[in-house]
């Protein structure tokens, strides 16, 4: 059985997709991860988001996985864990960038897959219903107002440390969702036969539940 999970930057996709999985027992993959994993490691490798060939070759030599912890799923590039480092603004402000590069997006892509293949997932991200797995078991698509998702972006920044105002962070956002929307391959889109679902109006527990009960019923 395949989940997918869309939605923008901020709108709950990743508590509650990981949420969802818990509660069904099946597995749980964050593919905005591994974008902002692979971000992290071109810009740790000076690699220039322009020069096709490096990327290609530093996709060679990436492995990609997630392992568990006390705390929740933990992202690994090549066996170091990268959990709180992509987190950061920097990195955040040039994901959207790597997401829109063809290669990277391949890739992904095949891993996901690769992944999602021999097992049951809730997969989250901004193309799971409508390019990586179209033939989705269920689609869901979350949205939330601006100043809501600022909120929640400004509380993940301080928990690693990182300040940012209101303001800086609704442009960031606003910035993200252009790009995301506007990029040539795999744009941020709702599948049109997706659910959608205001996690604005929601406790995480309420988005959980609402999401666990529609898939069995």
């Amino acid at each position: 059985m395949i989940i997918a999970i869309d939605g923008p930057a901020a709108s709950g996709k990743s508590t509650t997709s990981r949420g969802v999985a818990t509660r069904m027992g099946i597995t749980y993959l964050d593919t905005g991860a591994m974008y902002r994993a692979i971000t992290l490691g071109l810009m740790e490798h000076g690699v220039s988001f322009k020069a096709l060939g490096s990327i290609t070759e530093f996709l060679d030599t990436v492995n990609i996985y997630f392992g568990d912890s006390n705390s929740g799923n933990k992202i690994f590039l090549n066996d170091r864990s990268v959990t709180d480092q992509i987190r950061s603004s920097t990195v955040t402000e040039k994901v959207s960038e790597v997401s829109a590069i063809n290669v990277v997006r391949d890739s992904m892509v095949q891993i996901q897959r690769e992944i999602a293949d021999n097992t049951d997932c809730v997969l989250e991200g901004r193309d799971i219903g409508t390019v990586v797995f179209p033939n989705a078991d269920f689609k869901f698509f979350l949205v939330a107002g601006l100043e809501i998702r600022a909120l929640r972006r400004q509380k993940d920044l301080n928990k690693i440390g990182e300040k940012k105002t209101i303001d800086e962070i609704k442009a960031d956002i606003r910035l993200r969702d252009e790009l995301d929307t506007n990029r040539d391959n795999s744009p941020l889109l709702k599948a049109k036969d997706a659910i959608e679902i205001d996690t604005g109006l929601l406790t995480v527990d309420e988005q959980i539940d609402k999401i666990v009960s529609i898939i069995k019923q």
